[in-house]
């Protein structure tokens, strides 16, 4: 009986050490088969408190905000420089005037709108005049109280647009209803639905970015042209009060 003892105590899985070295191998292969996504794990928990607290987050925030602050600056100045260089027009926001509908004719051939502000005011013929939801039109008469404004409905209106997608500038014509023509002069510019449109950054009659519609639907291309219809964003039909940009052309 002591000699049966013996043997069987004698066995591997007996021994302590043999089930330390087994676990071992066990591990490695869960190791290998993991791919070492373990070791990933084990790192993320011991490393967990020296990660970058709360402070080092608001310095790099900081630190983005004015990298971002330094590029809007220096792109103001360049494109201030060029405005100069290319003598268009800019706008003051502190000098915009604020004038009352007093009259319009939007159902009429000649669409237009008249405001209870003039010269006396420091309006201007040329001047730009937006409403709620972008351009209206611009001034094109001015007595020492009133202004008439031309809406850009009017077949006498025609502005330089840009269409900011598709990175393209083009000719924005007024027909005499609600809904002006957007002319690109290129048969395979790729325009689509529901495309942006504002005042465009080449343009001599008006400053930059100034949102002006949507386009609504699209033409049969003609010739070298691209035609669009375009639902405007400002509803010169239902506005009371405008805004008369003050503008100044560089020379």
């Amino acid at each position: 009986m002591f000699d049966i003892r013996r043997i069987s105590t004698s066995r591997w899985w007996h021994k302590k050490n043999s089930w330390i070295l087994f676990g071992i191998f066990l591990f490695l292969v869960f190791v290998r088969i993991s791919q070492g996504s373990i070791y990933k794990d084990f790192y993320y928990f011991i490393s967990k408190p020296f990660w970058p607290g709360q402070f080092q987050k608001e310095v790099i925030l900081k630190s983005i905000d004015q990298e971002s602050l330094i590029k809007l600056n220096l792109l103001k100045k360049d494109n201030n420089r060029l405005r100069e260089i290319l003598s268009l027009q800019e706008s003051s926001k502190n000098d915009n005037v604020s004038a009352a509908v007093i009259s319009r004719k939007t159902g009429s051939w000649w669409r237009q709108i008249i405001l209870n502000k003039g010269s006396k005011d420091g309006v201007e013929i040329g001047s730009p005049v937006i409403g709620p939801g972008g351009l209206l039109g611009r001034v094109n008469n001015t007595s020492l109280f009133t202004s008439s404004v031309t809406l850009i409905t009017s077949p006498e209106s025609k502005l330089g647009v840009w269409v900011d997608r598709i990175q393209i500038n083009g000719l924005l014509v007024g027909l005499g209803n609600d809904y002006p023509r957007l002319i690109l002069y290129s048969k395979d510019a790729d325009i689509k639905v529901g495309d942006f449109v504002s005042s465009s950054p080449a343009s001599t009659l008006l400053p930059p970015n100034i949102p002006i519609g949507i386009v609504q639907s699209i033409g049969e291309p003609f010739k070298s042209k691209k035609t669009a219809k375009i639902s405007l964003l400002a509803k010169p039909q239902v506005i009371d009060w405008v805004q008369i940009l003050k503008v100044k052309l560089n020379e």
